[in-house]
């Protein structure tokens, strides 16, 4: 089986500890899926998902989608709406939002079916935009998972590593391109990086999917850097592009905007809406999620930008 999440290894290990980060509670983000539950109670859907609980998960369990066994995947779908989608509809759906952008179609690549061909030209912005324009436009993934809409490592069907990376989909690969593109020296390609990181957003329920997403974007980083520097991250790039991954990238139940089993209740509920058993407390405390505008540079509730207050 192939490893697509590494936890012992360069760039992983070195943050993980952050990558579990929960920036909203301060503690860990939770499994919020019993599908480690029978390995004790330390594996509790609302148990927190630290580095001592991830030690001992089988390395070959903590892995994507596509290497789940079916029993696995028909059990996810049910309980919390897992769905699978393809990297080609993934795609599809980026080129879609593009097209908007650009006013144009086949920007940055050209659909063949379930397969896609790059378009290897240099991207062309509209009379009155700029590439920093859409580094910086800001792009959301709710339920995001394993985050396949913005950044596309590996193929989600076939399960092979997308390369070149110019043949890459995700959003934020699509980011990343433009900076490659458009910049000359390593210390303004670093700081357009960080602000494409910092215009990507992306939010998740279970845990175990949310922690393969951070870790698919901090990859994400490392592939780029090596492929257009030739060299390995330092630990203070690690910690910086990791803490906005986690900022970012959080833990959310998006019916309720809250931190997931952190929502009141009507009364007359007698079931979740996908039909499982979940902790509930008895006095529930609200917990809303927080996020970060790195353009203010500083922290907001998520229900803010709906104009809703608890």
């Amino acid at each position: 089986m192939k490893i697509f999440v590494d936890l012992k290894n360069y760039p992983v290990h070195a943050v993980l500890s952050k990558l579990l980060e929960d920036k909203t509670t301060g503690k860990s983000i939770i499994f919020a899926t019993d599908s480690y539950a029978d390995k004790g109670p330390d594996y509790t859907a609302d148990s927190p998902m630290t580095v001592g609980a991830i030690a001992g998960i089988d390395p070959f369990v903590l892995q994507p989608r596509i290497t789940k066994d079916i029993a696995d995947r028909s059990a996810r779908t049910k309980k919390r709406a897992e769905v699978f989608t393809p990297s080609w509809i993934c795609n599809r759906m980026n080129n879609d939002c593009d097209e908007v952008w650009f006013g144009i179609r086949d920007v940055f690549n050209f659909e063949r079916g379930t397969e896609w061909e790059a378009n290897l030209e240099p991207i062309i912005f509209p009379k009155g935009t700029s590439w920093q324009d859409y580094v910086l436009s800001r792009r959301l993934e709710i339920t995001c998972g394993e985050a396949p809409f913005l950044v596309s490592r590996y193929d989600t069907t076939s399960g092979d590593i997308i390369l070149p990376i110019e043949c890459r989909i995700g959003i934020l690969d699509r980011k990343l391109r433009v900076v490659n593109e458009n910049t000359t020296d390593e210390k303004t390609w670093m700081a357009w990086v960080i602000k494409a990181y910092q215009s990507t957003y992306g939010y998740e329920f279970q845990g175990d999917n949310l922690l393969i997403g951070r870790i698919n974007l901090l990859n994400t980083f490392t592939d780029y850097l090596d492929a257009r520097w030739h060299r390995m991250a330092t630990l203070p790039e690690l910690k910086k592009i990791t803490n906005i991954i986690v900022w970012n990238l959080w833990q959310m139940d998006g019916l309720t905007g809250t931190v997931p089993f952190k929502a009141k209740r009507p009364k007359f509920e007698e079931m979740t809406l996908f039909d499982i058993d979940e902790p509930i407390e008895e006095e529930h405390k609200m917990i809303g999620c927080k996020i970060y505008d790195w353009v203010s540079n500083k922290s907001q509730s998520y229900e803010s930008l709906k104009g809703i207050r608890y």
